[in-house]
């Protein structure tokens, strides 16, 4: 086999863009509440739209996906991406750009899974770790550099430019990947028990979505969490959900997905925490706290790629559970700076820190896809997303509740201190595999149309 880094490069190259508008439309919001003359909580559907099809489609994409080609379903997705994106900046009006966000969220669930699935069948085995690592350092750089992006644009072109600013890397993407890609297969669409499995966890993870974002701020939309569970207790115990529940039982990858679930819920919880106590408590401007946290990608970026390459030499585990050591412990060394904080010495914390999720993120990524029974690849890479942005929307939350249950004298060392813990709770997952099971289960045909 004739590794294929080209697709490795149009998987990278579409997941930093994929992850970029999860946060540099969120800069944009008062522009665009004032532009299109709506309230201020109107305009924030214009993320929403984004934000909960992506997490909501997600295991039904994986699902269609292991039952299509991909060949086609990426250009589809890539194509659709960037139609969404013009037709959100050229909204007229705020339906027109909800409606288009929803669109362009449904086109990037189809992204994030297919972004795994292109690497692991772009190179050899032995070269997952350095592969995988590529979109899994890129990805998350893109959501955190987001703001920063989307900040310069406004200033300078103004909101519409936010969604424009995608459309040439997905045409650049479009173009390589359609002449590079290997022929797997017609696409085909979803069957009737697979869009009624889809409806059902969408509305589910959708009410979650909603009750985690909504509701540190109003405590009685954490009742819609309660919505949540009949959908998803139906779906887990139908024809949808039993087939991914036991791909992960026989993978033996629920200990795994719960790492990444806590180191993804640490890191959303670190970055709400500092960026918060910095301007609110310490009156840092908001220049100073966002080249401090940049610390964080920083030492994420630089360790990504050797982290890739540690892993095809020693094992995918074994740089994973070090790059989980690593980030919990630049989290826990910042617990103990109480009031006497200085962007120097959160600074190397944070670059600490994101060495570790540095080493961590591809080797886990190749960890679990190297280990999806095969015709599954999809399944697991859309597991994975699902538990990676749960921890996202999470984290912030818990860090919110822990914040007010301890006072504003202590609430920021005790949202770290979750965020520490979280991410320390990483650690043994990774480094305990659980148990196998017997077997996997067939593949339902139900999940393309016949």
């Amino acid at each position: 086999m004739t590794d294929r880094w080209v697709l490795v490069a149009v998987a990278g190259l579409l997941s930093f863009v994929a992850m970029l508008d999860m946060n540099i439309v969120n800069v944009a919001l008062a522009d665009i509440a004032e532009g299109l003359h709506v309230s201020a909580a109107t305009a924030q559907w214009a993320a929403l739209g984004y934000q909960l099809p992506v997490v909501a489609l997600l295991l039904p994409v994986g699902r269609w996906l292991d039952g299509t080609g991909t060949r086609h379903a990426l250009p589809a997705a890539t194509a659709g991406f960037a139609l969404c994106s013009a037709l959100a900046a050229l909204s007229p009006w705020a339906a027109w750009l909800i409606a288009a966000r929803v669109g362009q969220g449904a086109c990037a669930a189809v992204l994030f899974v297919l972004m795994p699935v292109l690497v692991i069948r772009a190179v050899r085995p032995e070269a997952r770790g350095r592969a995988m690592s590529v979109p899994a350092t890129l990805g998350p750089l893109g959501a955190v550099t987001g703001p920063a992006v989307g900040g310069l644009l406004l200033d300078q072109l103004g909101w519409r430019w936010v969604f424009l600013v995608k459309i040439p890397f997905c045409l650049l993407a479009l173009a390589v990947a359609w002449r590079a890609m290997p022929r797997d297969g017609a696409l085909r669409g979803p069957g009737r028990r697979a869009l009624g499995d889809a409806l059902a966890v969408a509305a589910g993870l959708s009410a979650l979505l909603l009750a985690l974002t909504f509701g540190s701020g109003e405590p009685t939309w954490l009742l819609l969490a309660a919505g949540a569970v009949p959908p998803l207790w139906w779906w887990l115990r139908g024809s949808g959900g039993r087939p991914v529940t036991g791909v992960l039982r026989a993978a033996r990858l629920f200990r795994a997905h719960g790492a990444v679930l806590a180191l993804a819920s640490g890191f959303a919880a670190m970055h709400y925490v500092v960026a918060l106590h910095f301007q609110r408590d310490d009156g840092v401007s908001a220049t100073a706290t966002g080249l401090t946290v940049l610390a964080f990608p920083l030492g994420m970026g630089l360790a990504g790629p050797f982290g890739g390459r540690l892993a095809d030499r020693y094992g995918f585990r074994r740089v994973a559970v070090t790059g989980a050591v690593l980030t919990a412990a630049g989290l826990l060394l910042l617990v103990p700076l109480g009031d006497a904080w200085s962007p120097p010495d959160v600074a190397w914390r944070l670059a600490l820190a994101g060495v570790g999720m540095g080493l961590n993120g591809g080797p886990t990524q190749a960890l679990l896809m190297g280990a999806a029974p095969p015709g599954r690849t999809a399944t697991v890479g859309s597991t994975v997303q699902v538990a990676r942005s749960l921890g996202f929307t999470l984290g912030p939350a818990l860090a919110t509740a822990v914040w007010a249950l301890a006072g504003p004298g202590d609430g920021a060392r005790a949202g770290l201190a979750l965020a520490a813990a979280s991410a320390c709770l990483a650690v043994p997952l990774l480094a305990l595999p659980g148990r196998r099971a017997a077997a996997v289960p067939e593949r339902t045909t139900d999940t393309v149309s016949t």
